[in-house]
């Protein structure tokens, strides 16, 4: 678990960090350079999920051998499909991380939800849910290996 009281924000303890993969921690279809070697250290804290309508067929391949639990969403809306996995383990044990419109409820109901904007850019949608925004996933996924960082960016 990782442990956080911010000041103006909330007391944050997050036990799950929950991730879109195409557009978040890949692109079109590939996992970013050096994911995985943060993907391994977080999964020392907290538990990792990726859920993914994986519209390119390659997340389970990209992210073998990785301590994960992918899920892949089917039916529509996909936002809702995002939105009630994050129910099943608890909004408030959760940070949420993606870019898409579809990541939108998530973002919003989670303990904490980071957009990202890079290379696929992002929903404006999603990102007015949000809390924060990265630049890239290695931005967003340093926020939790150097937990002073959400301090420093959410305080008030």
């Amino acid at each position: 678990m990782i442990s956080l009281d911010i000041p103006g924000f909330a007391k944050l303890e997050i036990e799950h960090i929950v991730l879109d993969y195409n557009g978040t921690l890949a692109l079109d279809g590939n996992l970013l350079p050096g994911v995985g070697k943060l993907l391994l250290e977080l999964a020392e804290d907290v538990q990792i999920h990726v859920l993914t309508a994986d519209t390119l067929g390659q997340c389970e391949e990209e992210l073998s051998g990785l301590p994960v639990k992918i899920h892949i969403i089917g039916g529509s809306p996909e936002d809702q499909s995002k939105l009630e996995y994050l129910n099943v383990l608890g909004p408030d044990k959760c940070a949420c991380i993606g870019n898409g419109r579809n990541d939108m409820l998530m973002l919003r109901q989670a303990a904490l939800g980071i957009i990202i904007s890079g290379a696929e850019c992002m929903s404006m949608k999603a990102a007015r849910s949000a809390d924060l925004v990265a630049t890239d996933i290695s931005s967003a996924l340093g926020l939790f290996t150097h937990p002073v960082r959400l301090l420093t960016t959410l305080r008030n």
